[in-house]
């Protein structure tokens, strides 16, 4: 089987946000996963041209989907969808959302695509060849203060009854920094710590397709990409990570209470 090319993610994540941009302003379908994990009408028909297109171009594939789940397959050749990640935001027409889609060859990171259709923003990264936005290369910041920083984090969907609700960090280092953003997709928050809008983001709770393409275009443009407890591997579970500029990261994993 023959690995996708970055052109070849961009085109699908571009062609997905067109779904979710024509989709955007008509009152959806929707219907819960969970008490206040949502999925829409589009979450399904953006997952749907996505695994087509893969199955049609790289038959066979191993896919990890948000809605559909795991499509077993090749290992060698994995991928990550997430066609819809911020459905939150979306179903109360909130333009905070993108397409994200991370390809895996042989167990590692390759390439990551994460298209925001409202902005038209494409962060796209390639191991080992960097990161852009819309093909200017992307790059962390430097700060490396906590007092000078702007942090974005997010909360898990069944925060009320789980000891990690992360509450009491968004607490503890909004009093440290210079805020704390939640914007409601965690692809889109990576990615701004790659673009250096945010100086670092940290999440307890999540799935693998949610950062697979967004951390890897984080590290490609400089930031350390972990989970919160100093691991690489930020994928598998329990899932976590940090995201931050090297001078930040150690002092945002320090003030995480995980207990």
């Amino acid at each position: 089987m023959t690995s996708p090319t970055l052109q070849e993610l961009e085109r699908l994540t571009r062609d997905a946000g067109v779904i979710l941009r024509e989709g955007y302003s008509k009152e959806h379908q929707v219907s819960f996963k969970g008490v206040i994990d949502l999925v829409t009408e589009i979450d399904h028909a953006s997952e749907d041209f996505l695994l087509g297109e893969i199955n049609k171009c790289w038959p066979g594939s191993h896919i990890m989907a948000e809605e559909s789940g795991v499509t077993k397959g090749d290992a060698d050749h994995s991928w990550y969808v997430d066609p819809l990640d911020g459905t939150v935001n979306y179903s109360h027409h909130i333009p905070i959302f993108c397409v994200s889609i991370g390809y895996a060859h042989k167990g590692f990171m390759q390439l990551g695509v994460v298209y925001d259709p409202m902005r038209d923003e494409m962060f796209s990264s390639e191991r080992g060849r960097g990161a852009w936005l819309n093909e200017k290369p992307l790059q962390v910041s430097a700060v490396s203060e906590l007092q000078k920083s702007l942090l974005v984090t997010g909360f898990p969907y069944d925060a009320w009854n789980t000891p990690h609700d992360n509450f009491d960090n968004f607490v503890r280092l909004a009093k440290l920094t210079q805020g704390v953003r939640r914007l409601g997709s965690a692809a889109l928050d990576a990615c701004y710590v790659a673009a250096g809008r945010f100086d670092g983001f940290w999440e307890i709770s999540l799935k693998p397709w949610d950062v697979a393409a967004a951390g890897l275009v984080a590290e490609e443009a400089g930031a350390k990409v972990t989970n919160v407890n100093g691991n690489a591997d930020y994928l598998s579970p329990p899932q976590s990570i940090i995201a931050a500029g090297p001078g930040l990261h150690s002092k945002i994993m320090e003030k995480l209470i995980l207990d």
